[in-house]
């Protein structure tokens, strides 16, 4: 089993930094901005991610269309594995 994911020493100053400047922020246009740019952050490393997981499991391109990763998804792409029960090649 894996370790979970842990953020670095970095990451976490990063993170506290941005955190203080979110709760010193009174503007709320600022802090709509500051949503739009975390919203693009978050989707973009989701697919980042996400070509990173299809590029080791060797799965085809997935264009217009979300990978929802689960134990079961995560298991039939393993070509490696084999599940019994599955429809599968």
């Amino acid at each position: 089993m894996s370790e979970p994911l842990a953020l670095t020493l970095g990451q976490k100053f990063e993170l506290e930094r941005m955190t203080r400047a979110i709760d010193a922020t009174g503007d709320p246009q600022v802090l709509r901005g500051l949503a739009k740019q975390l919203l693009q952050a978050w989707h973009s490393q989701k697919a980042a991610t996400q070509w990173v997981m299809r590029q080791q499991l060797g799965a085809p391109p997935r264009f217009g269309t979300e990978l929802v990763v689960d134990a079961g998804l995560l298991d039939s792409l393993r070509p490696e594995e084999g599940q019994s029960g599955s429809d599968s090649p």
